[in-house]
C-alpha cells in the first residue's frame, strides 16, 4: 500500500493555486452543508500530483477522516479497467473486436431483438446479426439495465431478478446466461445504452483467458501496476480504511445506505462495478492510459490500442445524446461525448456540459467517484467520495468548471 502524495507545486504544474482554493472550498461547503460526507480530490500534470486534498469523513457515525489512503467503491470505474483487461487478450491474437459474443459464451448463440409489447406479452424477432465484442466494449450490444423503468426489456430484466444487475447468488457465469436469455432492446450497433455489456465482457475474459476474472486482472494489471489496493474485496488489513457508503436522501441530506458486499471474495465478480481502490491506485490506472499503456517501464498496451481505446466509436462520430437509447440518455451532460471501448470520450468541446479538452476521456462511478484524462493538456484529475445520488448531483460537472478555471496554460 503506498498513499498517494503531492509531487509539484501547483504554479510549476501550470495551476492556479488560488482557483485550485476555491475548489477545495466549494466541496468543503458541500460537506459542511450534509451533502458530502467528506472527498479526495487529485489533479496531476504532466504525471505528478500537483494538487491533493482529502476533506471531511470517510464514516460520519465513527468520526474517521478521509486520509490519502481511504478505499474507496467505484463501481462503473471497473468498466474501464475490464477493457484494458480485454485489450490485453485482443493484442495477443486470442479475441478480436469483431468476434461474435457467441463463439465464447454459447448463450448468445441466438438473440432476439424486441419489437413491441408490454414486458409481459413483449413480440420479439430474431436479431439481423451478432452481437460483437466491440458492441460489449461501446455499449451498443442491445443489453440494458433493469433500474432504468423506460422500455419493456428494462421490466424485463427485472422480472428476471436483475433490477440491480445481477440475481442474488449468481455467479458471474449465471448471471451473463441470465442477460443471453433476454431479448435485445435494439438491433447489436444501431444505437447506445449504458448496460451491463461490461459484465458480459468480465465473463468473456474468463472464458478466454481460463482464469477468474479477479485472477486476471490482479496477474496481469494490478500487480505489475502496484495497484495493491484494488480489487473485489478488501483484507482484514485493509478494512479500516474502507469508506462508508452513503445515499442521497430526499432532503439532499445523506445516510448510510448497503455497499458492495467487500468483506470476503464475492461469488459475482463485476466487470461493471465491483471493484474497490485507492486514489494511488486510481493515479496509477489513469497514467497508464495517459502515457499510452505503459508506466514506469512496464507496459500493459501498445500505444495504437490505447489511441483505439480512447477514441470515439460511435457511428458518424455521433454523440451519447445523438446517439443514446431515449429517453434514458436524452440529457445535456451527454452532449459533444461519445465513447470508446469501455470509456466516454470529449469529440465537440464547444458543446459539453462543463469545460472539457477535445479528447478527453475517463469514466465515472454511481457512488459520485469520477477520474478523466485530458491528454491535450497532459492532465489527469480524480475525485472521490460515496454518495449514491437520487437526484441530478452537479459534483462532476462543477469538478470540471473549478478544475478548468485553475489552468494556466
Amino acid at each position: 500500500m503506498a498513499p498517494l502524495r503531492q509531487e509539484a507545486d501547483p504554479g510549476a504544474a501550470g495551476l492556479d493555486a488560488q482557483a485550485l482554493d476555491r475548489l477545495d472550498r466549494h466541496f468543503a461547503g458541500q460537506v459542511d452543508e450534509g451533502r458530502l460526507p467528506g472527498f479526495l480530490v487529485a489533479v496531476a500534470r504532466g504525471g505528478r500530483v500537483a494538487h491533493l486534498t482529502a476533506h471531511g469523513l470517510r464514516d460520519v457515525a465513527a468520526g474517521l477522516p478521509v486520509t490519502a489512503d481511504t478505499l474507496w467503491r467505484i463501481y462503473s470505474m471497473t468498466k474501464p479497467v475490464t477493457s484494458v483487461a480485454a485489450l490485453t487478450l485482443v493484442e495477443e491474437g486470442r479475441l478480436s473486436l469483431d468476434d461474435p459474443v457467441r463463439r465464447y459464451i454459447p448463450g448468445f448463440a441466438e438473440p432476439r431483438v424486441y419489437v413491441e409489447g408490454p414486458a409481459d406479452d413483449a413480440v420479439t424477432r430474431p436479431a439481423s446479426g451478432p452481437i460483437l465484442v466491440r458492441h460489449l466494449m461501446t455499449h451498443t450490444a442491445g443489453l440494458t439495465f433493469g433500474f432504468y423503468h423506460t422500455h419493456p426489456v428494462d421490466a424485463l430484466y427485472r422480472a428476471a431478478g436483475l433490477e440491480s444487475s445481477v440475481r442474488p447468488g449468481a455467479d458471474l457465469a449465471e448471471t451473463v446466461d441470465l442477460y443471453a436469455g433476454l431479448p435485445l432492446q435494439f438491433e447489436p450497433g444501431t444505437q447506445w445504452n449504458y448496460s451491463v455489456a461490461s459484465n458480459v465482457l468480465g465473463r468473456l475474459v474468463e472464458v478466454v483467458s481460463g482464469q477468474p476474472l479477479d485472477a486476471f486482472l490482479a496477474e496481469r494489471i494490478f500487480g505489475p501496476l502496484g495497484m495493491t489496493d484494488t480489487g473485489f474485496h478488501v483484507t482484514d488489513e485493509q478494512a479500516d480504511r474502507l469508506a462508508e457508503l452513503y445515499g442521497e436522501t430526499d432532503d439532499g441530506g445523506i445516510e448510510p445506505v448497503p455497499g458492495l458486499p467487500l468483506r470476503g471474495r464475492p461469488r459475482l465478480l463485476s466487470g461493471s462495478g465491483g471493484l474497490v481502490s485507492s486514489a494511488y491506485d486510481v493515479h496509477r490506472f489513469a497514467e497508464l492510459l495517459r502515457r499510452r499503456g505503459e508506466l514506469d517501464g512496464v507496459r500493459l498496451l501498445d500505444p495504437a490500442t490505447v489511441d483505439l481505446m480512447t477514441r470515439n466509436h460511435l457511428p458518424g462520430d455521433a454523440d451519447l445524446r445523438a446517439f443514446g437509447s431515449r429517453p434514458a440518455h436524452d440529457r445535456p451532460g451527454n452532449d459533444g461525448v461519445g465513447f470508446g471501448l469501455g470509456v466516454s470520450v470529449v469529440i465537440d468541446p464547444s458543446r459539453t456540459e462543463a469545460p472539457s479538452g477535445l479528447g478527453t476521456y475517463g469514466w465515472s462511478g454511481v457512488a459520485t467517484t469520477t477520474f478523466w484524462v485530458d491528454p491535450g493538456r497532459d492532465l489527469t484529475v480524480q475525485f472521490m467520495t460515496q454518495v449514491r445520488p437520487k437526484s441530478s448531483h452537479t459534483v462532476h460537472p462543477d469538478l470540471k468548471r473549478l478544475v478548468n478555471a485553475a489552468l494556466t496554460d
